[in-house]
């Protein structure tokens, strides 16, 4: 374990109880993060607008604002990896968070290991995705759409503009890596040890089709391979 210093990634923590947001802020710094903490989502979405974090932990239940539209601004905003940390374990709220651009979904009352482990698997996946983006390139052209990679943002010729989470830009990044090849849910996401049941890969095809298809029931840049995974058809062209 080593203490945190100013190269370290910056993650912001909304909590309300301050015992927590304490327990939260000393675990993550005993594995070399900094972090900064909030008691409201309005001062942490203040906060993002100066300083860019690596990540965020969210937790749902705040006093001025629900944590999903914390999430949902954040990710319009000033997008970056997000861990929902609550005491809500509804399906329909775990579901939403991962439609709105969470990478994972904590339930209190909470292992701090557990947490840690979890932040750094998250970022290994953004650095992964980084270290593999085609090198000097600013973006990438396909099925009519551009890609900014800088700004997670795609727009077409005649105008229509999308922004995109952090966590589907990555998704959408490594499926324009490898185009027209199909890629399983267990490549998609970038762990070993993927949970069999976990769908947050189907669900975030699922909000990449709505924003790139023109019907997203029936995809055509964006495949199902039943039984294998999923399949980008389109060419890629870097830039």
């Amino acid at each position: 374990m080593t203490a945190a210093d100013k190269d370290s990634p910056l993650i912001f923590i909304v909590e309300d109880e301050a015992d927590i947001a304490r327990l939260i802020a000393s675990s993550l710094a005993e594995y070399g993060f900094r972090s900064e903490s909030f008691g409201s989502g309005r001062a942490l979405l203040a906060r993002a607008r100066r300083v860019q974090p690596e990540l965020a932990i969210l937790d749902l239940g705040l006093p001025d604002m629900d944590g999903l539209q914390v999430l949902r601004e954040l990710q319009e905003q000033h997008p970056c990896a997000a861990l929902i940390l609550t005491g809500r374990d509804g399906l329909t709220d775990r579901v939403l968070g991962l439609e709105l651009g969470a990478d994972d979904y904590l339930v209190k009352p909470f292992e701090p290991r557990e947490l840690v482990a979890r932040v750094r698997s998250i970022l290994r996946r953004y650095q992964k995705a980084a270290a593999q983006e085609p090198g000097g390139h600013s973006g990438a052209h396909f099925a009519g759409w551009h890609f900014d990679l800088g700004r997670l943002h795609l727009s077409t010729a005649d105008g229509r503009e999308v922004t995109l989470s952090a966590a589907e830009a990555a998704l959408l990044q490594t499926l324009l890596k490898r185009p027209n090849k199909i890629l399983t849910r267990e490549q998609l996401i970038g762990e070993r040890d993927l949970d069999p049941f976990d769908r947050s890969i189907d669900v975030r095809i699922s909000r990449l089709r709505r924003k790139l298809e023109d019907d997203p029931q029936d995809p055509k840049i964006i495949k199902t391979i039943y039984g294998a995974g999923y399949l980008l058809c389109a060419a890629v062209d870097w830039e």
